[in-house]
């Protein structure tokens, strides 16, 4: 079994690829920096730029699953927000998504898998607007993919954490906008993604498509 990930040197996409090493997938890790896994074949790649993805992707194939996990966060409230940071976020969460599926989808079997990494905040969060929106648009892709998708049996889903214990919440860009601590008590771990992908990889997620599943330690409620 063969598996694409994006953002697999940091983060949930290090733990989604781990995960699946551990399991025994072939993985194929897209992104800039190589992953320190050792058994993972990297495809280095700046995500940010189309034509270095476009390039990227010709050719590929032959994937059972592919999962977006590649994410960047900014944050600022709608009087303070960067615009610039703003196509930034849609480029990598909407348009790279779209991007997979165009060109690897087509060459999956049938059954195949494709899981997006998403957001708790995609119902909308003060002081996250344009991330929430590049998420919000995330689902309403999936969703649509994965009706065009179901006469083949390939399964479309989105998984969507609330903070996670990750770089991303060190970032200085993010200073004045703290992870608020879900009513659990502690962050979510990255594991505990990669757990769920791992379902919705599995036979038992076969009839499970077009959802957004939200795993928040309790934040939404």
């Amino acid at each position: 079994m063969r598996a694409l990930v994006t953002g697999a040197s940091s983060g949930i996409g290090q733990a989604i690829a781990a995960g699946l090493l551990a399991s025994g997938w072939r993985v194929t890790a897209l992104c800039r920096s190589r992953p320190d896994l050792a058994a993972v074949d990297h495809l280095a790649v700046d995500l940010a730029d189309p034509q270095a993805t476009r390039a990227a992707l010709q050719g590929l194939g032959g994937f059972d699953a592919v999962i977006h996990a590649a994410g960047l966060l900014r944050v600022g409230r709608h009087d303070a927000m960067d615009l610039t940071d703003g196509a930034r976020m849609w480029r990598l969460h909407v348009e790279v998504a779209a991007e997979l599926v165009q060109a690897l989808a087509p060459g999956m079997p049938d059954g195949g898998r494709i899981v997006l990494i998403g957001s708790r905040v995609a119902g909308g969060a003060a002081g996250r607007s344009l991330y929430a929106a590049s998420k919000s648009a995330l689902v309403g892709f999936a969703r649509s993919v994965a009706a065009e998708l179901a006469p083949r049996g390939i399964t479309v889903n989105v998984v969507a954490p609330g903070a996670t214990d990750t770089p991303m919440l060190a970032d200085p860009a993010r200073r004045f906008e703290p992870p608020r601590l879900p009513p659990m008590g502690r962050l979510i771990q990255p594991q505990e993604i990669a757990g769920t992908v791992a379902f919705l990889l599995s036979p038992a997620a076969r009839s499970l498509t077009g959802q957004q599943i939200v795993i928040c330690g309790g934040g939404s409620l």
